[in-house]
């Protein structure tokens, strides 16, 4: 039975590195350091996700209705999925630094909208 690699460490959920490569075909050895794709450090259930989401090419209210979840819970997890393979979205970055200014007292109501309409 064939093993799937783990994409992180279970321990410290560091990136693992892979250091021996064998083909059970030719008997062939390879040692080095290796590390996995992107796509490989994903849990199980983030990768699951992407299946059903290319399956259904994209479209949420048909991945809405494989999975039985709202429409918010399909764009947590796809928005998750971004986050975790490196891509930030700097207008939601952006907006949660205008919220914490706003806050903490650094600007006002009508300078965090002037922010607001300008990131659109």
């Amino acid at each position: 039975m064939e093993k799937e690699t783990i994409g992180k460490c279970p321990i410290c959920s560091n990136k693992i590195t892979i250091t021996k490569l064998h083909c059970e075909y030719c008997d062939t050895t390879i040692e080095g350091s290796f590390y996995l794709c992107k796509f490989c450090q994903l849990n199980s259930e983030e990768k699951n996700f992407l299946e059903i989401f290319i399956k259904n090419k994209g479209n949420l209210k048909e991945i809405e209705k494989e999975m039985g979840l709202s429409y918010p819970t399909i764009r947590n997890k796809l928005e998750n999925i971004i986050e975790s393979l490196g891509y930030k979205d700097e207008s939601k970055s952006n907006k949660k630094d205008i919220a914490s200014k706003l806050s903490s007292g650094e600007i006002t109501t009508m300078e965090a909208i002037d922010l607001l309409k300008k990131d659109k």
